[in-house]
C-alpha cells in the first residue's frame, strides 16, 4: 500500500509540473511585458525591476526561468492583481471558501436525492418508474447548465419571486468573516439578526446549488442504479435472501454500501466537468467565488489573476481526483486485491 501511495504522489507531482509548464508557456504569449505578466506591478522602479528579474531569473535561459517560476508559484507568490493592486493570494483566499460552500451544498443535494432515486430505479418492478427516473437523468445531463440556471432565475426568481437570484447574502446584513463559509460565519456571529441572516443565506444558495447539483445528480443516479443491479445479483445477497432477511435490510446493510464504492470513482472522473460547471454557475448567479473572480480577471485582462485562478483550480482538481482514487482503492476490496496481486 505504501508503494501505491508513493506512486499516486509521484503522479500528483508530475501532473502538477506539466500544468505549471503550460502556465509558464502561456505567460510568454500575453501581450504585455514579461515582468508585468509575472508580477502584476505597473511601471516598477529600478529596484523592483531588479527584484523581479532576480526572482524569476529573467536574465537566464528558459530552463532556469521555468524553475524560478515554479518556485515562486508553489511557494505562494502569485504576484499582484493588475486591477486591484492587491495580493493575488489574498484575493484567492477570500473567494475560495464561497466556491467550496457552493460545491459542498451541490454535492449534498446530488447525493441525498440521487442515491434514493438510483436505488428505486434498480429495484422497482414498474417499467414506468424506471423509465421516468432515467428520462429525468438523461434530461438533466443533456440540458446546458447556463440554460438551466437562466430558466430557474426566470421561474423562481422573476416570475414567482420566491428566491433571490444573485449574490450570497442580502446587503442589509453585515456578517464578520471568520471561516469564509457564509453559513458557518452567520452561526458563529453574535449579531441580533443572526437567524434572519441565516435564512436569507440559505435562500441565496438554493438556486445556484440546485443548478450545479444537476450534473453530479445524474451521475449519482445512473452509477447507483448500475451498481445496485450488479450487487443484488451477487452470491452474498442471494444468501441473505435465502436466510429470510428483509429486503430493506439487505439493501441498506449489504447492497448499498457496496454500490456506493463505484459511485465514488465516477464522481472523481467528473471533477473537471464539475469545476467548469461551477464557473458558469458562479457567473450566472453572481456568486462571489473563484469562478466569477477568474472570469472577471479574464475580462479585465488581469494576467496574474488568470494565472492564480487557473493554478488553484487545476491543483484542486488534480489533488481531489487522486485523493478519490486512493479512497476508492482503500474502500474497495477488489482494488486492494488487485493491488497486492500486482506486487
Amino acid at each position: 500500500m505504501l508503494r501505491y501511495l508513493i506512486r499516486r504522489l509521484n503522479l500528483f507531482l508530475a501532473t502538477s509540473v506539466m500544468m505549471i509548464a503550460v502556465l509558464f508557456y502561456a505567460t510568454s504569449l500575453f501581450p504585455v511585458e514579461r515582468s508585468l505578466a509575472l508580477s502584476g506591478i505597473h511601471a516598477p522602479s529600478e529596484s523592483q525591476q531588479a527584484q523581479i528579474a532576480q526572482d524569476y531569473k529573467l536574465n537566464e535561459n528558459q530552463a532556469w526561468q521555468f524553475l524560478a517560476y515554479s518556485q515562486q508559484r508553489l511557494t505562494g507568490n502569485l504576484g499582484v492583481s493588475l486591477t486591484s493592486h492587491q495580493s493575488v493570494v489574498n484575493e484567492l483566499s477570500a473567494v475560495l471558501p464561497a466556491s467550496f460552500e457552493l460545491a459542498i451544498m451541490a454535492g449534498m443535494i446530488a447525493i441525498f436525492l440521487g442515491v434514493p432515486l438510483g436505488v428505486l430505479a434498480s429495484q422497482s418492478q414498474h417499467k414506468l418508474t424506471q423509465n421516468t427516473i432515467m428520462a429525468i437523468t438523461l434530461t438533466g445531463y443533456s440540458i446546458p447548465v447556463f440554460g438551466l440556471g437562466l430558466y430557474l432565475i426566470l421561474w423562481f426568481g422573476v416570475e414567482l419571486g420566491w428566491l433571490p437570484i444573485s449574490g450570497q447574502l442580502n446587503l442589509l446584513y453585515e456578517i464578520k468573516p471568520v471561516s469564509g463559509f457564509m453559513l458557518i460565519d452567520i452561526l458563529l456571529s453574535d449579531s441580533p439578526y443572526r437567524i434572519p441572516a441565516f435564512k436569507d443565506a440559505l435562500l441565496h444558495i438554493i438556486l445556484p446549488a440546485t443548478t450545479l447539483a444537476v450534473l453530479p445528480f445524474t451521475v449519482v443516479v445512473r452509477s447507483t442504479r448500475s451498481a445496485m443491479m450488479n450487487v443484488m445479483n451477487q452470491t452474498f445477497i442471494r444468501a441473505a435472501e435465502a436466510r429470510g432477511t428483509h429486503t430493506h435490510r439487505i439493501i441498506l446493510r449489504h447492497a448499498l454500501p457496496n454500490a456506493l464504492i463505484p459511485m465514488l470513482k465516477q464522481l472523481g472522473l467528473m471533477l473537471g466537468s464539475f469545476a467548469s460547471y461551477a464557473i458558469v454557475v458562479e457567473v450566472i448567479f453572481s456568486w462571489p467565488g473563484v469562478g466569477s473572480w477568474l472570469v472577471s480577471g479574464i475580462y479585465q485582462r488581469d494576467y496574474t489573476v488568470i494565472q492564480g485562478g487557473i493554478l488553484a483550480v487545476a491543483l484542486l482538481i488534480i489533488f481531489l481526483s487522486i485523493l478519490i482514487e486512493v479512497l476508492h482503492t482503500v474502500f474497495n476490496p477488489l482494488s486492494r486485491k488487485e493491488l497486492y496481486a500486482a506486487h
